[in-house]
């Protein structure tokens, strides 16, 4: 067939899901003409205002919710909007129609039956249906309807849950399948999963049961609400939500209605009785306690005696409100010091207490539910953890999790506790093989039940996984590695607390390009933890700064800004691949490389005013230095200027990495934004490789960056004023708004001049060292360090 283009997409349905899906294709660029029914009270009506209320409303409601379905405002530009009987006929111009209407299968027949009458031959038909089978969808449809269709089952929110599930039905044709599979990952940002066509597919399957396990486990070990959140949560790599908040926010109807479905549709699954819906369950649903959607669920917000608003936790013996309770486990206090999840994940699962027994009857049941899954749900162990990982935020996958534990040494005991494994998985260790995956020259190999042999996983050619590479080690210390990842380029890798960026770090970092510079065409940084790095480690300035250990201070300051411009002025290209927070010191860093490769969910700025202090790792010099190049004759040169200055003085963080664009943290044309960001490493690297190809020369220094003086620091201070004044400001804002005023204008020069880099970078010093002096400034970074968040004094 010939290569399909997809330039405008038509939605059909615009609640919660058909609005984001909508949302997000219009976020990569793609037109969208998202429909709707036409309300009742409007079906006479020829007010088209009137007859597109409901999609227009459910589109405003999707594009006012906070996080943004959108990477930057300007996309829903893109979406135009209709109503079913009278717009109907625009699905002609589209190159795919996706239907996300109400979850009943007499309705959705009599859509797809409308969407004949309109379609052109050949355009694609997917639903995004989670509860009916995707085959009965397209029955009685013609055979281009047939051949052109199958199930595209997104999660919500779009933009940010990574799975796509692709679900064929035996009429789709293959080159569908593998647009979709390559479509999504390329240009949705998407890990695309092809799903079988069983009930609730992949994701669902396998994260209501370990939902409704643990519910099972309440009752058996005495374990209450709070108790569960701090053991499900992030301490075993799982979102913050853990397991009973995750209830809220989906809907606990909802999740109650997976369960059901699963338990009345696979009367052959081994473990059926796990799906069945608890007496305390049924009451939390019969009482309209919903979550989210309904405002309590097993979580309430109060208000508590000083009127403030607390969140009280369901008791599920009692059903009534409580104050949460803090969960006191000896093990879990043990294991908040180990940073790497995996061997965090081994001391908890062996622990005695009763931490210890859950970790174990919750696993133990996992390992053998997925087991008991090939070839049912999935004929591949990969697609399983891939879809866990994507759909419900899990840090390492199920068969990734039992190869950490140790698999043989794990099914001896899961057989002892009265856990049963697959045949197949016997089969795998009687015949030498003791790992679902292994690595082998960088490529992640997964065992294959079938063939009884390691395959490689498909695509991940695309990808680079750092961590692949340990046994290309060139040169480590106590926090980074720097990996050979073939092909001439280096890659550096740091893991620390939050990623932050210490002395081990910077000295990894300079390593790199110093080995790069004799023997390699130049260097990738990048990591794989949950955050690309939350900056500097201010830990270390908070004890420098505390001790009055002020020449330590300067050291690690200046070491930092050198870093930085080895970054920009070396002999090799340097490129950088952040993704999730790249904030502080990790966006300075950014601005310093030769290209940014960005995953889209890139949230970049800098924050230092926050902590009360100003970016002093050449984030500010690097500000007046393009405020310098942007400024021209026909606006007052202090317009250019100003908006840097407010950038960064209220810490602006974009919330996506095309919004950096807008920010002027990366340069249009240069700096590329990657939706997938499991391809940003490999993207980054290709780009080193051009950029060596193309006869790469260290730039030099720059020594014409034009500052304005006296003249802009009086508009700026007046400004800060002005801030002051409406109480948008407090007093030690101001004072550490002035210092950034004063470095960005040049000082108090008595007329423009041009000064070099190393000039601005003094100054950036200077009033980053005295900040770190003042008690404010202090209790800003302690409060950080403390709670997380700077305190505003």
């Amino acid at each position: 067939m010939s290569k399909r283009i997809i330039k405008k997409i038509a939605v059909l349905g615009s609640g919660v899901m058909g609005s984001r899906i909508a949302c997000h294709f219009a976020g990569i660029g793609v037109q969208v003409i998202l429909l709707d029914i036409v309300p009742t009270e409007a079906k006479e009506s020829t007010n088209k205002l009137l007859r597109n209320k409901l999609v227009n409303d459910s589109l405003q409601a999707a594009i006012k919710s906070n996080p943004s379905p959108v990477y930057t405002k300007d996309a829903v530009k893109r979406i135009a909007t209709g109503n079913f009987d009278d717009d109907l006929k625009e699905i002609g111009t589209c190159d795919w129609i996706i239907e996300v209407v109400v979850e009943r299968l007499d309705i959705k027949r009599a859509l797809y039956e409308k969407v004949e009458g309109f379609r052109k031959a050949g355009t694609l038909v997917t639903s995004n249906t989670s509860g009916i089978p995707i085959h009965l969808l397209s029955e009685g449809r013609s055979e281009d309807f047939k051949k052109n269709f199958c199930g595209t089952h997104f999660f919500n929110p779009p933009r940010y849950l990574r799975l796509l599930e692709i679900i064929p039905t035996p009429d789709t044709d293959p080159s569908v399948v593998d647009f979709l599979m390559n479509y999504g990952d390329l240009y949705l940002g998407k890990t695309t999963v092809l799903a079988k066509d069983t009930p609730a597919f992949i994701a669902n399957r396998i994260g209501v049961y370990g939902m409704m396990a643990i519910f099972g486990l309440i009752e058996k070990l005495g374990l209450s609400i709070d108790e569960v959140e701090a053991l499900t949560g992030p301490v075993i790599g799982r979102p913050k939500s853990a397991t009973f908040r995750t209830a809220d926010v989906v809907g606990i109807d909802t999740l109650v209605k997976v369960a059901k479905g699963v338990y009345d549709s696979c009367p052959n699954d081994e473990q059926r009785n796990v799906f069945q819906i608890p007496a305390w369950l049924n009451k939390v649903v019969e009482n309209n306690w919903l979550g989210d959607k309904t405002g309590q669920g097993f979580f309430k917000k109060v208000k508590g005696n000083s009127g403030e608003k607390e969140i009280f936790t369901l008791d599920l013996k009692t059903l009534e409100y409580q104050p949460r309770q803090k969960a006191k486990f000896a093990s879990l206090e043990a294991a908040k010091p180990i940073e790497d999840l995996r061997q965090r994940l081994k001391m908890l699962v062996s622990s005695q207490d009763k931490a210890g027994e859950f970790y174990r009857h919750f696993h133990y049941g996992l390992f053998s539910y997925i087991s008991n899954r090939i070839p049912e749900i999935s004929d591949e162990v990969y697609r399983i953890d891939d879809a866990m990982k994507a759909g419900f935020g899990w840090e390492i996958g199920a068969f990734e999790s039992w190869d950490t534990l140790g698999v043989e040494k794990t099914v001896q005991a899961m057989k002892a506790a009265g856990y049963p494994v697959a045949t197949w998985v016997d089969e795998m260790l009687a015949a030498g093989n003791k790992t679902f995956y292994k690595v082998e020259n960088g490529n992640t190999l997964s065992y294959d039940p079938a063939s009884r042999s390691y395959k490689s996983i498909p695509g991940s050619k695309d990808f680079i996984i750092l961590e692949n590479y340990k046994d290309k080690t060139v040169w480590k210390n106590g926090s980074t590695n720097i990996y050979d990842i073939g092909d001439g380029v280096l890659g550096v890798q740091w893991n620390t607390k939050m990623n932050s960026i210490g002395g081990d770090v910077l000295a990894g970092i300079s390593k790199a390009i110093e080995m790069a510079e004799k023997n390699y065409k130049g260097v990738v940084i990048a990591n794989e933890g949950a955050n690309f790095s939350a900056g500097a480690n201010v830990g270390m300035i908070f004890m420098f700064a505390i001790e009055q250990e002020y020449d330590e201070l300067d050291f690690a300051i200046r070491a930092f800004q050198n870093t930085m411009m080895r970054c920009r002025y070396s002999s090799v290209p340097v490129v950088v691949a952040p993704h999730g927070l790249a904030l502080g010191g990790a966006c300075e860093m950014s601005l310093h490389s030769d290209k940014v490769c960005a995953a889209a969910e890139t949230y970049t700025g800098l924050v230092e005013l926050g902590v009360g202090l100003i970016p002093g790792g050449g984030g500010t010099k690097e500000f007046v230095l393009r405020a310098s190049d942007e400024m021209h004759e026909d606006e007052p040169e202090t317009i250019t200027l100003k908006n840097r200055f407010l950038t960064i003085a209220t810490a602006k963080v974009a919330t996506s990495a095309f919004e950096a664009y807008n920010l002027g943290i990366y340069r249009k044309g240069l700096d590329e934004v990657v939706v997938n960001q499991n391809r940003r490493v490999l993207e980054a690297k290709k780009s080193v490789i051009e950029f060596y190809d193309s006869g790469y020369s260290m730039p030099a220094q720059r020594k014409d960056i034009r500052v304005l003086g006296r003249s802009a620091l009086g508009a700026l201070y007046s400004g800060i004023h002005g801030m002051w004044r409406a109480n948008y400001a407090t007093e030690h804002d101001v004072t550490v708004a002035k210092k950034l005023a004063y470095v960005m204008c040049g000082g108090d020069l008595s007329e423009q001049t041009l000064v070099s880099e190393q000039y601005l970078l003094d100054l950036e010093r200077e009033a980053f060292l005295s900040l770190c002096g003042e008690k404010k400034t202090l209790e800003r970074i302690q409060s950080v360090l403390k709670g997380g968040k700077p305190v505003r004094n």
